[in-house]
């Protein structure tokens, strides 16, 4: 279990969902966005689950952290998929997919080192 860390206030939450915010909050900073998404938490005081509205992105700073926990963990597998399933998370060679992968051209034979230097 993680200790999510955000605006000032602390929430618990799986590993997996804290991971995922953190990837994807680092992803949409990098394109200049701002979003808004829900994750599942543990309501303070109690093991119940609950939800947590936060606005990740440029300007908006996620700290995971480890706790020590002795319950049972969530199955928020689903919220985890959610974060994953968003079009700015990384995939699996650590890139964000395009915006919009219908207008961009095929890039797999460009040589950055070759083709991005400006012909005069």
């Amino acid at each position: 279990m993680r200790c999510v860390t955000y605006a000032g206030e602390t929430v618990i939450t799986t590993d997996e969902v804290a991971e995922a915010l953190v990837t994807l909050t680092a992803s949409i900073a990098k394109h200049g966005d701002a979003e808004a998404v829900r994750i599942p938490i543990i309501v303070e005081g109690t093991k119940d689950a609950g939800d947590a509205d936060l606005v990740i992105g440029v300007g908006n700073d996620v700290l995971s952290a480890p706790i020590d926990w002795d319950g049972d963990v969530p199955d928020f597998s689903d919220a985890v998929a959610r974060l994953q399933a968003h079009q700015l998370y990384p995939n699996r060679a650590g890139q964000a997919e395009p915006l919009d992968s219908e207008d961009q051209e095929d890039r797999s034979a460009y040589d950055w080192d070759l083709d991005a230097i400006d012909q005069p």
